[in-house]
């Protein structure tokens, strides 16, 4: 008990620099930061979804101009 009086204040100022430098944070303060990285990613990045949906579009295309190609070549 007398070593944690006697380091007591250096603990103090320890703790006092990690919260006015925001190393340590309170669940809040991430949760707010959490909720904007979110809000930022879904500006910025397409969803799994939306690119699934574009890839059979592509695939969709390349079929029917394969069909397409091959009309033109049995016409000829």
């Amino acid at each position: 008990m007398e070593n944690l009086i006697y380091y007591s204040p250096v603990i103090i100022v320890v703790l006092v620099f990690l919260i006015q430098e925001r190393i340590v944070v309170t669940p809040e303060q991430l949760e707010k930061k959490h909720r904007e990285i979110l809000k930022d990613v879904e500006k910025k990045f397409a969803t799994i979804n939306s690119f699934e949906d574009l890839k059979c579009q592509f695939t969709e295309m390349k079929d029917k101009i394969d069909k397409i190609y091959d009309c033109i070549i049995i016409s000829k």
